[in-house]
């Protein structure tokens, strides 16, 4: 029923802080995201999404690389906001770093030159709906989770520590973990203004 899913859909929500609590084993959150990176759909199946999961210590490790490179960046009297802000990703329970690999992406532009220009635009939004829907599985099993956009400042570092081929371009990183609290407030345009319907 469509009503189970759009139920999920709208009970995701952004949540921060997170506790580093899980509410289901390690392993459940290995499946989800690795049936999703199946099953989301890409252009001409080009099967470009590409996901790193990084749980406990490695998670932790993440985030202190991501200090590290903004803190080479960020003024030392504007620092705290910042550096509060990265503790409060730390302090969840893990994160999965999405990535774009430019291989096939490329292999179609080759082969397809009317399009060539659109395929990093496909791929980005094939990316975008595996994010949606990790986001809304790992909430939907009582998990809290945020998506941050740290990248591109800690990638070299991250392709180093992680091994990551270099035709891999991160786009965007899910922390997720216990649930501290509520969501906040969501507001959201009417749907008369957003949305036309026409039928003869």
């Amino acid at each position: 029923m469509a009503a189970t899913l759009l139920k999920l859909i709208k009970d995701r929500r952004t949540y921060y802080p997170l506790s580093k609590d899980l509410t289901i084993p390690a392993s459940r959150i290995e499946e989800i995201v690795g049936q999703l990176i199946t099953d989301v759909p890409s252009s001409f199946n080009s099967q470009s999404n590409r996901a790193v999961l990084l749980l406990g210590a490695e998670h932790d490790k993440l985030w202190d690389i991501t200090s590290d490179a903004l803190r080479a960046v960020v003024p030392e009297e504007n620092w705290k906001p910042t550096g509060d802000k990265l503790a409060l990703f730390k302090g969840g329970a893990g994160t999965v770093l999405f990535f774009v690999d430019e291989e096939p992406v490329k292999e179609l532009q080759k082969n397809f030159a009317l399009y060539a220009d659109k395929f990093p635009v496909w791929a980005d939004q094939s990316l975008g709906m595996l994010q949606f829907a990790v986001w809304t599985a790992l909430e939907a099993e009582g998990l809290g989770a945020n998506l941050q956009h740290y990248n591109p400042l800690p990638d070299a570092k991250i392709a180093e520590t992680w091994k990551i081929p270099a035709s891999w371009k991160l786009n965007a990183q899910l922390v997720f973990g216990g649930r501290t609290g509520e969501a906040g407030p969501k507001e959201s345009k009417p749907v008369s203004e957003v949305f036309k319907v026409h039928s003869s």
